[in-house]
């Protein structure tokens, strides 16, 4: 199974399927029955406006598999970029980038997932920082209803580094954001958060894989979102902690909201520990808006819409109270908003 494969010799057989374990409710074979024709190049008018316009002087655009395949923050450098992979059109595209931050240095990446059209795109981005390195990554991603698309991250921490990422999605007719972060423990710590808010028939998989290989070691993880009409929540969280990784926190939740008897939320936290002296605990719950809540809400005046965009609003907030970059924060609180607003 290698979806970078499939697209590129298009062999649908290299889809990942139901058949594999952590794609069994994500099946992209069973769903693509061909490959599509290459995507073609994008100029900049078809490019536009990206939702992080203005907070950052440097941009990166990846289009339609035709973008920079590296970026270099040198040591003890600061610095704040923006990243957009932008897809359009009905063809399929690959694309992978290389992040390497250096020792003391700070990045913020500011990336988002903007599409219109039946696009099958693939986004791999390798991640390494190095000692003392830290790394804050906000993705916003709003893609077509026919979009099928995958993003993979892999992050390398080092001693004393941090990693902390907050994804928002609206999902697609199938979406993966996939993590995999190797965490040395050593003092370095790793914030994985996730929002998504569905409706329709969309889907959207978050995927995070954590393997903490030495002691002294933290990661902290929330996920939140609800699903409405006949959409799918896909929430799959791994943190294995390696023998002799002695003194690791590991901490997992995932809370979501089902607004709708045709929705439907699959999660699957899962812990492996093979040390001693660690605290780890995780765990998952899956509700409705409260009735009476509602209720109350509309009693005062508020339309029933008006009311359940509030509660949701209020349910999801903890996660973007987590991000440290106060203006990414800002703008992701809006773009939240908007949506919610417009009932996703």
């Amino acid at each position: 199974m290698n979806l970078d494969e499939a697209i590129r010799l298009r062999d649908p057989a290299q889809l990942p399927s139901r058949r594999d374990e952590d794609w069994r409710w994500t099946d992209l074979r069973g769903l693509l029955r061909t490959i599509p024709e290459p995507s073609s190049p994008l100029g900049p008018q078809a490019i536009g406006v990206g939702p992080f316009e203005g907070l950052a002087a440097e941009s990166l655009v990846v289009a339609n598999g035709s973008g920079p395949e590296t970026l270099r923050v040198a040591p003890g450098e600061t610095r704040t970029v923006i990243l957009r992979h932008v897809s359009r059109g009905d063809g399929a595209h690959s694309a992978r980038l290389r992040i390497e931050v250096g020792g003391g240095a700070r990045l913020t990446l500011l990336e988002s997932h903007e599409g219109g059209g039946s696009s099958l795109s693939l986004l791999g981005v390798d991640l390494t920082l190095e000692d003392g390195a830290s790394c804050e990554r906000l993705v916003l991603a709003d893609l077509d209803p026919e979009a099928v698309a995958v993003v993979e991250l892999d992050v390398e921490l080092s001693a004393g580094g941090r990693y902390a990422q907050t994804v928002l999605t609206t999902g697609a007719r199938r979406q993966r954001f996939e993590t995999r972060l190797r965490h040395p423990g050593l003092r370095s710590e790793a914030r994985l958060d996730g929002v998504y808010i569905l409706a329709g028939r969309k889907h959207a998989d978050l995927t995070s894989v954590v393997r903490h290989t030495g002691p002294d070691g933290r990661t902290d993880q929330l996920t939140r979102g609800f699903a409405d009409g006949q959409s799918r929540a896909v929430f799959q969280g791994r943190i294995t902690v390696q023998e002799g990784a002695d003194g690791v926190d590991a901490r997992m939740a995932h809370n979501a909201l089902i607004l709708s008897d045709r929705a439907e939320v699959d999660a699957r936290p899962e812990l492996e520990i093979y040390a001693d002296d660690v605290a780890c605990a995780h765990g998952a719950t899956v509700g409705a808006l409260d009735d009476d809540v509602l209720f109350y809400m509309r009693q005062r005046g508020l339309a029933e819409t008006d009311a359940r965009a509030l509660l949701a609003v209020s349910f999801l907030g903890e996660v973007i109270e987590r991000i440290d970059f106060a203006a990414g924060a800002e703008r992701v609180r809006s773009w939240l908003l908007a949506r919610i607003g417009a009932g996703v």
